[in-house]
């Protein structure tokens, strides 16, 4: 198989090979012409015809139109598209001379045709020898003129340099004949119509020659029609330049007798294109070139007219010839082109047919593999469908035991509640024992709510649920059910607003009373648990139509979190928790659906993340046939809120730094429950000053600022949780050393190890006993006190575990002599030696073996480290900082402060703020 492979690929990379021949350089030869007339368009022809018979070349054609600015613009654009060779006819020689120069200059062969410039830095130059054209005009003149006459000569454009050659030829030979006079000469731009201008003036001014020479011969036609106009052409002769053939051209008005004669100025465009082929391809090549003229008078007008129509149709036969050959050549490319396709396509359905073959085969061999693996994967599946039925069985039992459990909790929790309203009533209580039994009456009644909710859905799963249905005005009983939220509200600084719309609509309606009291506070209660402090929830009541029925439309919005789009989808399943972060049973808002479904109706949400969610119930606005009797609750079912309200006291003021006590250890509690952070503080409040935060992130912060001796950290917290916190507390440098105790309601243990992993110190699972809380805590504080010097984080790592007496007493004193002297920029180890009653080499000794660290390095970790806690618990500058901790220098300060902490004071700034 291998070797047919390779056969055919080696057949597809000869057609390929075949196809691709060596082509010949491509050449592309600029041509800049100064006039746009007969003459210049007999050349381009004949450049283009000899272009013809070399396939690799392509002309670029400019026409200045006399106009010499923009020829050397033509020039500039040639040479910037970097053509092979540069063709230029000359319109004034002073003014294009540079711009040929330049292109000479960066190696552009240039052929002047025509004409010259100023200067010989060109390669080439093909043209009749105009002095030697002037010359025969004079030796013309004389012959015609024997007896004498008065001669005017219309010239070119002053600066070309075939008129001043042309004038200077014609001179050289008039000289000599003094009888033969040049009366004027006049410059008429190479024009017919300005040559009838200036012959017009001539002839104006009283001046009556017996000749004109033009230089070309469209000038001489020009001062034909002046002479003409006056009635006067017969008294003078006309000569021209060029004998161009073609109607109203030169040869033509010599046998009209317009001009008496005229010379030939040959084009030999075709041998322009054979020089520049000789320069490109290297061959040798003669650098000046001159083409010979001839006088056309009447005598042989005639025989030229009929040469130069044979030339004329011989040229349009070669033309056609070219098309021709042309068309051949590309009908033989397209299909030379077809055949290696047809090659390409036989070869390519060739190896398509090869791999058809194989695949067949391929797939008969997975087939079989297929077949044994769909078996396998259907006994699977028989498999998990029996697990499932034992999963959904086991799953039914746990929760019949769960109802029946949550039967017998109500017992106890009635027989808890009672006893402590009673006890809160009494007026012998102090205010600390009212403040414990508060937190115990609002826990029992958020447990006795839970286990309301889970009875009743079981109820609303077993299909045993019942509407209990009366009449009664919504808009009124939104208002009874949402007073008790206003007081929470402003505890947690929250708008919170109830709108009617319209707000003189009727809205009675039959439903179930307790349970859409139910659906208004299980949805408010978890608006206000997910809304932040200055937020903002609204309950707006509504009427809306649905297939011409009226409805009632409650929507509660807030702008808390908000819930991503895949939680969404989950949110009324039982037991499902948006964010683990926030406690809560997963139960509410299944039971609020239960509940809105038992009406007919129809809840929806809409929420966005950051921004806030939106519950919608839609209810169907029905009435009762007959009155039904009122629950027995007498229609009275005002939900208690006090559940959702933290116990009532003092808010705690933010401490400054002059605020914590001295002689106290400072603890920070962060928990997000404030009955939690309450009952902790309660236990701690006599032996330790309390520091207390409502998150992760608030904790970070006062543990930054305040560094407290321990803290007691929540796991489960909104904005961020207790093991990010605890993972942030161990990075930073301020707070590294604090220990921490985690407190949670989870137990097993991979929650025990995650924390552990977060750098926690001590795990305490809820409930817990307060006893063990404050030993635990107590050992804490001083384990870390007896492990860590007063530096902080890895300041002075003990070779020994648990130094002895006489060290510790050593480390002590250094420690306190360091710190008193800590702004002393000139203190020296011998200073220090001298003041430990040891030498510098002792004290250089001892300390090293002690703390692995010689006194300098001990000093200056020091001062560093209290330029640490300065830049992080004051708005000081560097530099304040810099000298009140001993450094001299900023620079210095900022140095070391890099090389030891791994980021630069301004950066921790940065940081920090």
């Amino acid at each position: 198989m291998k070797t047919i492979h390779q056969l055919f690929f080696l057949a597809l990379l000869c057609c390929i090979l075949a196809s691709c021949k060596q082509k010949p350089k491509q050449y592309v030869i600029g041509v800049s012409q100064c006039s746009d007339d007969e003459w210049r368009w007999k050349m381009n022809n004949e450049m283009s015809r000899e272009a013809f018979f070399y396939p690799n070349v392509s002309l670029d054609f400019r026409l200045a139109k006399d106009d010499s600015r923009q020829q050397v613009a033509d020039i500039e654009r040639l040479i910037k598209k970097k053509v092979d060779l540069l063709i230029v006819a000359p319109n004034e020689a002073e003014t294009v001379t540079p711009v040929i120069e330049k292109a000479f200059s960066k190696k552009i062969p240039v052929i002047l045709v025509d004409r010259k410039i100023r200067s010989d830095k060109y390669t080439a130059y093909i043209g009749a020898n105009n002095h030697r054209i002037g010359e025969e005009v004079g030796l013309y003149i004389a012959g015609l003129l024997k007896d004498g006459g008065h001669v005017v000569e219309i010239r070119g454009l002053d600066g070309s340099t075939p008129a001043a050659e042309r004038h200077e030829g014609m001179m050289s030979i008039l000289t000599h004949l003094p009888e033969i006079k040049l009366v004027a000469s006049v410059d008429a731009g190479w024009l017919e119509d300005r040559a009838q201008q200036k012959m017009d003036s001539l002839l104006e001014a009283g001046i009556k020659p017996d000749l004109i020479f033009a230089q070309n011969d469209h000038m001489g036609i020009g001062a034909f029609k002046a002479a003409k106009a006056r009635g006067i052409e017969q008294q003078m002769d006309f000569i021209g330049v060029d004998a161009l053939p073609g109607k109203d051209l030169g040869v033509e008005q010599v046998m009209k007798g317009v001009l008496d004669a005229t010379f030939i100025y040959p084009t030999e465009g075709d041998k322009v294109i054979q020089l520049a082929m000789a320069i490109l391809n290297e061959h040798p090549f003669q650098r000046e070139t001159e083409l010979h003229t001839a006088l056309v008078d009447e005598k042989n007008a005639r025989i030229m007219r009929m040469q130069t129509k044979q030339i004329l149709a011989l040229d349009h036969k070669i033309e056609l010839l070219n098309e021709q050959s042309d068309a051949y050549l590309a009908r033989y490319s397209a299909q030379r082109m077809f055949l290696y396709a047809c090659i390409v396509i036989l070869v390519l359905f060739a190896l398509l047919l090869l791999f058809i073959v194989r695949a067949f085969w391929v797939k008969n061999r997975m087939n079989a593999e297929l077949s044994a693996q769909k078996n396998k994967l259907e006994h699977q599946r028989d498999q998990l469908i029996d697990l499932s039925k034992q999963l959904e069985e086991a799953t039914r039992a746990k929760l019949v035991f769960f109802t029946n459990v949550s039967h017998d909790f109500r017992t106890p929790l009635t027989l808890i509640a009672d006893p402590v309203e009673q006890l809160m009533e009494s007026k012998h209580l102090e205010e600390k024992e009212r403040s414990l039994l508060k937190i115990v009456h609002k826990n029992v009644l958020v447990l006795l709510r839970l286990v309301n909710q889970i009875l009743d859905f079981r109820k609303f799963e077993n299909g045993k649920m019942e509407l209990v249905l009366t009449e009664v005005d919504l808009k009124a009983k939104v208002s009874d059910w949402t007073v008790g939220f206003h007081t929470l509200a402003v505890r947690k600084h929250i708008h919170f607003a109830v709108r009617t719309s319209p707000e003189e609509a009727d809205y009675t309606l039959a439903v179930d009373e307790e349970k859409m009291e139910r659906i208004l506070y299980n949805l408010l209660s978890n608006a206000f648990k997910f809304t932040p402090e200055n937020g903002k929830i609204d309950v707006l009541l509504g009427k809306i139509e649905h297939g011409g029925k009226p409805y009632v439309r409650l929507t509660v919005s807030d702008t808390g979190i908000g819930v991503s789009v895949e939680n969404i989808r989950n949110i009324f399943e039982r037991f499902y928790q948006v964010d683990v972060n926030h406690a809560g049973s997963g139960i509410g808002l299944a039971l609020v659906k239960a509940f809105v479904d038992l009406h007919g109706g129809t809840i929806g949400v809409e929420s966005t993340e950051g921004k806030g969610t939106s519950f919608t119930v839609e209810l169907p606005m029905r009435r009762l046939d007959k009155p039904q009797p009122t629950p027995e609750t007498g229609g009275k079912i005002t939900a208690d809120v006090t559940e959702l309200l933290p116990v009532e006291e003092e808010p705690p003021m933010p401490l400054s730094d002059t605020s914590v006590p001295a002689d106290k250890e400072t603890i920070l509690i962060i928990d997000d429950n404030p009955d939690v952070r309450d009952y902790v503080k309660n236990l701690l409040a006599d032996q330790y000053c309390v520091l207390e935060a409502a998150n992760g992130q608030e904790g970070l912060k006062q543990a930054i600022k305040y560094v407290p001796d321990a803290i007691v950290c929540d796991v489960m917290m909104p904005i961020m949780d207790g093991m990010e916190c605890c993972r942030w507390l161990k990075k930073e440098l301020q707070t590294s050393h604090i220990p921490v105790m985690m407190l949670t309601a989870f137990s097993m243990d991979e929650h025990r190890i995650q924390g552990y992993e977060c750098g926690a110190d001590s795990y305490l699972p809820k409930p817990f006993n307060s006893k063990l809380l404050l030993v635990r805590l107590r050992n804490l504080i001083d384990n870390r006190k007896r492990l860590q010097m007063y530096f902080g984080e890895k300041m002075v790592p003990l070779v020994k575990e648990h130094p002895g007496d006489v060290d510790e007493g050593f480390i002590g004193k250094l420690r306190e002599l360091i710190e008193n002297n800590l702004e002393n920029s000139e203190l020296t180890v011998e200073e220090l030696g001298n003041m430990m009653g040891l030498s510098r080499v002792q004290l250089y000794r001892k300390t090293k073996s002690l703390t692995n660290y010689s006194p300098n390095e001990l000093l200056r970790i020091a001062r560093l480290k209290k330029a640490a806690s300065l830049l992080a618990a004051t708005e000081k500058t560097i530099s304040e900082v810099t000298y009140e901790v001993g450094f001299t220098s900023p620079s210095y300060f900022t140095k070391c402060y890099k090389e030891y902490f791994g980021e630069s004071p301004t950066d921790f700034l940065k940081r920090k703020k």
